[in-house]
């Protein structure tokens, strides 16, 4: 496996705090890039700029992205253009939403 891959991979199990969907679904992650000399730059953004999980959130994506073999340096751009809504989820995570939301 590549390691972008690998990155996807691991970002796939990264959860959103609040609502437990992991972050690739939910489609907070614009971007991933990775350069030769193992640096990672990860352009995502936030359900809401004033998140007030957003440093738990981080510090999962910097432990996790920084523990694969080959990744030297993890950072995160956090961008707000364009600015999320659901119609950048997944059919799983809306699914998923769906199900959490009937439980409740």
């Amino acid at each position: 496996m590549q390691l972008k891959d690998e990155v996807w991979s691991v970002l796939e199990e990264v959860m959103d705090p609040e609502l437990h969907i992991n972050i690739v679904d939910l489609g907070l992650v614009y971007d991933l890039e990775i350069d030769s000399n193992g640096k990672v730059e990860i352009t995502m953004t936030l359900t809401i700029s004033e998140c007030p999980l957003k440093d738990v959130l981080l510090n999962d994506i910097q432990d996790k992205v920084g523990a694969v073999s080959g990744v030297k340096e993890v950072k995160v751009n956090l961008v707000w253009e364009p600015a999320w809504t659901p119609a950048r989820m997944s059919d799983e995570a809306i699914q998923e939403f769906k199900r959490r939301q009937s439980i409740s």
